[in-house]
């Protein structure tokens, strides 16, 4: 019943504002001639049908590892390893809270780096401490529980995301940090440095 109670309050009061600026920051950060996008681990494509609203013109398709009854964008399901496109499908691959729930998050963006010609997008957490971590897994937890979503806690820290980016051979063109996700005072726990969105460019 708890349960019940703390998915329903973190729908309502969290997850539609979540979208709306998730969103935003990603439209400010594709380029301008950017038409095709990836949206992977799309889920019901609410985000990318988001996204489309400020980018009419974007076309947005996505893959899963589960399939929806109901998806906003076309989806097709993937094993989770491998992508089912040719190298250089799409101008733009984007991947919204997915890698730390990936057993292999390099792999996962190595194949991400293939199917993209140019961009990658990633919207993820950074754990920098064992207090970040806490606060991290509690958030997962409600929001996610609920939906049998597996559940690794794949978190990386500041440093291991440079070191991801310099291994799959991605540079990063910029940074937002701060995508003011919740209302106050729910941001000063939830939002300040346990988020990020990076806008990579293939080498």
């Amino acid at each position: 019943m708890r349960e019940n109670i703390a998915v329903k309050a973190h729908r309502k009061v969290i997850m539609g504002r979540r979208v709306l600026q998730i969103s935003k920051n990603i439209v400010e950060l594709i380029p301008e001639d950017v038409v095709s996008v990836l949206d992977v681990g799309a889920g019901t494509g609410e985000m990318a049908q988001a996204v489309n609203s400020f980018r009419p013109k974007l076309i947005i398709s996505g893959v899963d590892v589960y399939l929806r009854p109901k998806t906003f964008i076309p989806i097709v399901k993937y094993d989770g390893n491998v992508l089912p496109f040719d190298d250089s499908s799409f101008d733009a691959v984007i991947m919204v809270d997915v890698l730390h729930h990936c057993n292999d998050p390099i792999s996962v963006l190595r194949e991400c780096k293939r199917v993209s010609k140019q961009w990658i997008l990633i919207k993820d957490h950074v754990s920098d401490s064992a207090y970040d971590e806490k606060i991290l897994k509690f958030m997962d937890w409600v929001g996610n529980r609920a939906h049998d979503v597996v559940l690794p806690y794949n978190y990386l820290s500041s440093s291991e995301w440079i070191s991801a980016f310099d291994d799959v051979g991605l540079k990063c063109v910029r940074t937002i940090n701060r995508l003011n996700l919740y209302p106050m005072p729910f941001d000063i726990i939830f939002g300040s440095s346990l988020h990020c969105l990076h806008l990579l460019r293939k080498d």
